[in-house]
């Protein structure tokens, strides 16, 4: 069924807080609208606003038609105990609530015009979400996308990326008339995405979405709102996110020019109002002190000189008053990142020399790699192909098979990796820093901290209670802390904003230590300087 979703005067946030207002926002049948805007800015809020699962401070939501199967799809940092991929999948695609709503109205029928109704209505809903058939058409998109478990595997057996394609299949198998995705790309690898893409492509639902992908945002997006927290204002633009991005650009420098010109017009006037203040008051003075008090005819032309001085202070200030007042643009919160560097180590910083590792079935290798002082270095490869466990190799944390595996002399490691476990998560955020880096005091440690726009609730929670995106940001502060020669991110960008993915990048272009960086994200691997690449596939490693 085709449908609708429009938003009137919507505005949204958190007890007295507002995040926006005044959004009208219509998503007809093949619509892909991407929401963008710094961490906070209200974007989860929105799509829960659209799917109904939180009130709008103001303003309307509708679908035409009325009973339109909105769809929505959160992040899911944690996975429920004893779900297994079948439920997982169940549960995201809607088809068990749909079930549940059928089964509790089927069995109220009987009771009267309004139950037949009730469970009429159920029903069309349970048959509109694809439950009648979900077990038979789980198994083909589980083996179309890799998934070599079965749909009774529990979710909490499979690894990042393997929960990340059951996410994906729930998508592909979902029904919705209108998608509402937050954050659909992460944990996924370059195929994933492609299978992505093209579905979102080719849906005919209209779809909502939020993701930190700057590519996929660029390959699929057809229209984009922005919630501009620090201006306080929302903008529809019409068109693809690259087209957005050079309005947003020209918007931005034409709103400095125009503040600007108005500063320097308004500086000006002032300035020569007040030297017109100065030589009417000068005129009085020396009109008192120099003219006879016999010499009424000086002093009356002194005072209507002074008249006329006043008079063009009046001028002056009335024209002040006239200016049409520009607010200056105010500037949005910005990351300011920098990668500490620690004194140089060996010319060698990593060997691996014909390794292997075997976890389970699983096999890498055998292995000959070598890291040098100063290299940087792009890793890529499916999930599950072996990246991370070639990077624990690299570092000494797993022991090899066979072979021998070596870390250099005086290598500072720095790192990232995608549980950002680099932190003790059963302390608070600020004692876990501390702990980490002893050195500081624990004022500097939470100046530092506010840097990344971690303030007393998140300092005081216990690390394993923050969001991915804001454990992220204080595993990037713990780099700025502490010097490093050797950076090894993993998926670094997974929960990062737009604004903190381009400081991520600024910063990796200043560091001069050697790099192994491990990413999916496509316009940061072409967009840092890399001296070589590695693909892991299927156990094995090519260079580039």
């Amino acid at each position: 069924m085709s449908a609708t979703l429009v938003a009137k005067g919507l505005a949204g946030g958190h007890g007295h807080r507002v995040l926006f207002e005044a959004l009208d926002l219509t998503v007809a049948p093949g619509d892909v609208v991407g929401v963008v805007g710094a961490n906070g800015a209200g974007k989860t809020t929105l799509l829960r606003i659209l799917a109904g699962d939180l009130a709008p401070l103001d303003g309307s939501v509708t679908t035409a038609p009325g009973d339109a199967f909105v769809g929505w799809l959160p992040q899911e940092h944690e996975r429920i105990a004893g779900e297994t991929v079948g439920q997982y999948v169940a549960r995201r695609t809607g088809a068990t609530a749909a079930t549940e709503a059928m089964e509790r109205t089927a069995a109220a029928l009987g009771s009267g015009d309004d139950a037949d109704e009730a469970y009429a209505r159920a029903l069309d809903h349970w048959l509109a979400s694809g439950a009648p058939d979900l077990d038979d058409r789980l198994p083909p998109v589980l083996a179309e996308l890799g998934l070599d478990v079965g749909a009774e595997a529990l979710m909490t057996s499979l690894s990042g990326g393997q929960a990340a394609r059951a996410a994906l299949a729930a998508l592909l198998l979902s029904r919705f008339d209108v998608a509402l995705l937050d954050e659909p790309t992460n944990d996924l690898d370059l195929a994933g995405l492609e299978r992505l893409e093209a579905f979102v492509r080719g849906l005919r639902a209209g779809v909502v979405l939020v993701s930190h992908d700057r590519e996929f945002l660029s390959r699929v997006v057809t229209k984009v709102v922005e919630l501009d927290l620090a201006q306080h204002q929302v903008a529809v633009h019409d068109g693809g996110y690259d087209a957005y991005l050079e309005e947003r650009a020209t918007a931005r420098r034409h709103a400095r020019e125009a503040y600007e010109e108005y500063a320097e017009k308004k500086a000006d006037l002032v300035g020569r109002a007040r030297t017109q203040r100065e030589w009417s008051s000068q005129g009085v003075r020396n009109a008192m002190r120099k003219s006879p008090d016999n010499d009424k005819i000086r002093r009356r032309a002194q005072s209507e000189s002074s008249e006329k001085q006043a008079q063009k202070v009046r001028q002056m200030e009335s024209r002040i008053a006239r200016m049409e007042e520009v607010e200056e643009p105010r500037k949005e919160w910005a990351l300011r990142f920098s990668i500490a560097a620690a004194p140089r180590s060996s010319s060698v910083v990593a060997t691996l020399d014909q390794v292997t590792a075997e976890l389970g079935d699983f096999t890498l290798g055998p292995v000959s790699l070598q890291v040098v002082a100063g290299e940087r270095i792009g890793v890529t490869g499916a999930n599950g192909a072996g990246k991370t466990t070639l990077l624990r190799l690299l570092l000494g944390r797993l022991a090899p098979t066979t072979g021998r595996a070596s870390l250099g002399a005086s290598v500072a490691v720095g790192e990232i990796d995608q549980a950002r476990t680099g932190l003790a998560e059963a302390r608070p955020l600020g004692e876990a820093f501390e702990a980490a880096v002893p050195s500081m005091a624990p004022a500097d440690v939470r100046t530092l901290l506010a840097k990344f726009g971690l303030k007393t609730d998140q300092v005081t929670s216990l690390v394993g209670h923050l969001s991915p995106g804001e454990r992220t940001r204080a595993a990037m502060a713990l780099l700025q802390a502490r010097g490093v020669n050797l950076l090894v991110l993993d998926e670094p960008t997974n929960h990062l904003d737009l604004p903190a993915i381009e400081q991520l990048e600024e910063a990796l272009e200043s560091y001069d230590g050697a790099l192994l960086l491990v990413s999916h994200d496509r316009r940061l691997l072409d967009h840092v300087r890399l001296d070589q690449r590695w693909r892991v596939e299927a156990g094995r490693v090519d260079t580039q």
